[in-house]
C-alpha cells in the first residue's frame, strides 16, 4: 500500500485562553489569557514547570478539557469537543490487550466504519513505518517499553490525522530507547507532514524535536514565551548551537 504523504491541515488559533482548577475552596489558574498560533505542519513542544498547564492546554487542544475562556479553531473552525482531525498519543500507549499489534492499530479505522481488509492494509503500513513489520502478530504482552509506543504512534497515525497531540510520550523509557524514539518521531513527523504538538519535561528533547518551543510561566501574572528553534535537520546534540539552546533552555527555568 502507498500512502502519499500531504498538507493535511492543522493550523492551530488560540485566543485569550484561560483554564483555572478549584482547589481547597479557591480558584487555581493554570492558563491566563494565552494567545498563540501553530503552523500547519510545524512542531511544536510544550515545557514547563510541574502545575504551569502543560497537559491542560494539550488536553483542551484535544477536546478532553473545556477552557474557562478563549476560543480555540483548527483551520478556521471552532473546537467542540474531540475530532477525526486530531489524535492524541499518551505517555502510556493503552494498548488493547486482546488485540494483537495488528488488531490495535487497525482498531481506530474499524470503529469509523472502515472495511476490515482495507483498515488492516493501511495499519499494516504504519506499522511498517515505526520499524515493527515483524511484530505484527504479536500481542501487547510481548512488546517492550519501546515498542509499545510505536505501536501507540502508529495507531494514531493510521487515522491520518491533521494534528498529533503527544503528552510526555517518552516520559516512562529508558535513556537509549527514549533517544531511539526522539530520532524516530522526528522522522515519521518529516515523512507524515502532520502539525505535531508534543509536551515534555525533558529540554533536551524539545531542542532536538521543535520547530518551537513554548515556555508556559508557573508564576502568576507570568507571561508565556516562543522561542525558535533554528538548528538544522536531522540535529546533532553535541553541536555547539545545539548545546546553546539547551543551556538557554536551562538558564530559564534556573537551572543552569
Amino acid at each position: 500500500m502507498s500512502v502519499t504523504s500531504i498538507n493535511r491541515g492543522g493550523e492551530v488559533t488560540i485566543r485569550d485562553l484561560s483554564k483555572s482548577f478549584p482547589i481547597a475552596g479557591r480558584e487555581l489558574a493554570v492558563l491566563r489569557s494565552l494567545d498563540l498560533d501553530i503552523r500547519s505542519g510545524e512542531c511544536l513542544v510544550i515545557v514547563g514547570a510541574s502545575g504551569s498547564g502543560k497537559t491542560t492546554l494539550l488536553r483542551i487542544l484535544a477536546g478532553l478539557e473545556a477552557a474557562d475562556n478563549g476560543t480555540v479553531a483548527i483551520d478556521g473552525r471552532k473546537v467542540e469537543g474531540v475530532g477525526a482531525e486530531r489524535a492524541v498519543i499518551f505517555q502510556e500507549p493503552r494498548l488493547l490487550p486482546w488485540l494483537s499489534v495488528l488488531g490495535n492499530v487497525a482498531f481506530g479505522l474499524e470503529v469509523r466504519g472502515v472495511p476490515k481488509p482495507e483498515a488492516e492494509e493501511r495499519a499494516r503500513f504504519y506499522i511498517a513505518l515505526v520499524g515493527l513489520a515483524e511484530f505484527a502478530d504479536a500481542w501487547p504482552r510481548q512488546l517492550s517499553g519501546g515498542m509499545a509506543q510505536r505501536v501507540g504512534i502508529a495507531r494514531a497515525l493510521t487515522v491520518q490525522p491533521g494534528i498529533l497531540l503527544l503528552d510526555e510520550p517518552l516520559g516512562a523509557l529508558d535513556a537509549m530507547t527514549k533517544i531511539s524514539m526522539q530520532e524516530e518521531l522526528a522522522r515519521i513527523w518529516s515523512e507524515e507532514n502532520v502539525t505535531m504538538v508534543l509536551v515534555t519535561h525533558d529540554l533536551e528533547e524539545a531542542i532536538y524535536l521543535a520547530d518551537r518551543v513554548l515556555i508556559l510561566p508557573k508564576e502568576k501574572g507570568g507571561a508565556a514565551r516562543l522561542i525558535s528553534i533554528d538548528l538544522p535537520r536531522p540535529r546533532d546534540r553535541s553541536e555547539s548551537h545545539f548545546v546553546r539552546y539547551r543551556e538557554g533552555l536551562l538558564r530559564e527555568f534556573g537551572l543552569h
